[in-house]
């Protein structure tokens, strides 16, 4: 996709608002784990915790112009965790699309999901339809979710995707460029990410939108994701608005 273009902040209770702020912020959940464990409690405790901080940071995003946020909930690789806590997330993520279905309906967000469902749990994928269907309508903020995703996964499906048109005819191999490619990634229809937020202290980005963060500016935060806050994510759009965004380009 194109690069997304700032938005300006509107002042709320977030806080103060920058003059001007990323439209679309990607965040790499993590840390619920290790701050359960510092709590001497089982790592779904933090992955409780976590879960219930979406709902605050969803509930920021108007203020602070931010029209789409992308969460990674699940990764291709977080299949070879404990049998135990794997199994935990999937019931975690079927709670928390039951219960929260006619919250986000009401503030006028709406919910996709990326990644491949495949593998995932079909009472899973049916409340995973249920809740893109009842959002579908909404034209608040565009939440993403992105469960049993991995970026090289979604590169090879779309790959072959576009391989299979080009042996079908649809697509002549002399018209495939840069901007082939994205129509068939699974965030086709959204802006590519302004700004995206890894929590916990660790510096990767591990396989999260690699081909749409090209040029999108990354903060790197220690602060562990269940401790993570309305007022941090303000301090962070206020951070990416003082940057210089040239894109390749040089200012004269």
């Amino acid at each position: 996709m194109s690069q997304s273009t700032d938005t300006a902040l509107a002042p709320d209770a977030c806080g103060s608002a920058p003059q001007r702020g990323p439209k679309h912020v990607a965040i790499i959940m993590d840390g619920n784990g290790r701050w359960a464990q510092a709590r001497g409690r089982p790592r779904l405790f933090g992955h409780h915790a976590g879960a219930k901080r979406v709902r605050e940071v969803v509930e920021c995003c108007p203020a602070l112009g931010v029209k789409y946020l992308t969460i990674f909930a699940f990764s291709t690789e977080n299949w070879k965790r404990t049998q135990v806590e794997v199994a935990g997330l999937m019931s975690l993520f079927r709670r928390y699309i039951s219960k929260e279905m006619k919250a986000l309906s009401q503030r006028n967000v709406r919910v996709r999901f990326i990644g491949d469902r495949v593998r995932l749990d079909k009472k899973l994928v049916t409340l995973m339809d249920q809740l893109e269907q009842e959002t579908a309508s909404n034209d608040g903020t565009h939440l993403t979710i992105a469960l049993n995703y991995g970026s090289r996964d979604e590169v090879a499906r779309a790959t072959k995707r576009l391989a299979e048109d080009v042996a079908a005819g649809r697509l002549d191999p002399a018209d495939v460029d840069e901007e082939t490619l994205p129509r068939y990634l699974d965030t086709h229809v959204l802006p590519d990410p302004d700004l995206v937020i890894r929590t916990s202290g660790e510096a990767r980005i591990s396989n999260f939108l690699l081909w749409q963060s090209a040029y999108a500016e990354y903060e790197f935060i220690d602060t562990l994701w269940p401790d993570f806050t309305a007022a941090e994510m303000e301090r962070l759009c206020r951070s990416y608005g003082q940057r210089d965004r040239r894109f390749g380009a040089v200012k004269t």
